[in-house]
């Protein structure tokens, strides 16, 4: 059974070994942010679990890949669980509206372990964040894919997402072409 879960102390031994295995919970920022993940478990793993949920956004400034920072948003992180550590997905928004600053690529993002991609992590982990989209009040989220991964997008189909067109991402991820799609809650 697949579900995604609020990490715990008890799931952290599974997560920090898949990161060890060389995964990436980070789709843009890839090994760096497993290093900074490996890292900040060793440093204080109570603090590096308190850090994946921020509702209020009272953490640091987030590092685009670019070097500069932002404001962090308000958002959450559980962990996609069957068991074991099979991926992540995280959930932000802004307070009062459902857009999104140019340099955030969508509401939610996922990844999965590469040995349990293609089994359906991706579709559920995504339909039981929508659950958690709902009660903070949106009306629709926005995902984003890059043109060259059909996988993703299928998930987000698969989930009632509808293509809202190309876009141009933000100067800070390389101004590369990108899909957007919405979901309506």
């Amino acid at each position: 059974m697949i579900e995604i879960v609020k990490p715990a102390l008890e799931h952290l031994p599974s997560y920090k070994a898949v990161l060890e295995r060389g995964w990436s919970p980070d789709n843009v920022r890839l090994m760096e942010a497993t290093r900074e993940q490996l890292a900040a478990i060793e440093a204080d793993p109570v603090a590096f679990l308190a850090s994946l949920d921020d509702p209020e956004a009272k953490g640091p400034p987030i590092a685009l890949p670019d070097g500069t920072t932002v404001p962090r948003l308000p958002s959450f992180r559980r962990w996609i669980w069957d068991g074991e550590a099979a991926g992540s997905i995280g959930f932000r928004w802004q307070p009062g509206t459902s857009a999104l600053p140019s340099h955030v690529l969508g509401h939610i993002g996922y990844a999965v372990v590469p040995w349990k991609r293609g089994r359906g992590y991706a579709t559920e982990a995504l339909r039981l964040m929508l659950d958690e989209a709902r009660a903070v009040g949106l009306p629709y989220v926005e995902l984003t894919t890059d043109l060259d991964n059909p996988a993703s997008q299928k998930v987000v189909l698969a989930n009632g997402g509808r293509v809202v067109g190309p876009f141009v991402k933000d100067a800070a991820y390389g101004g590369a072409e990108s899909l957007l799609f919405r979901i309506d809650l």
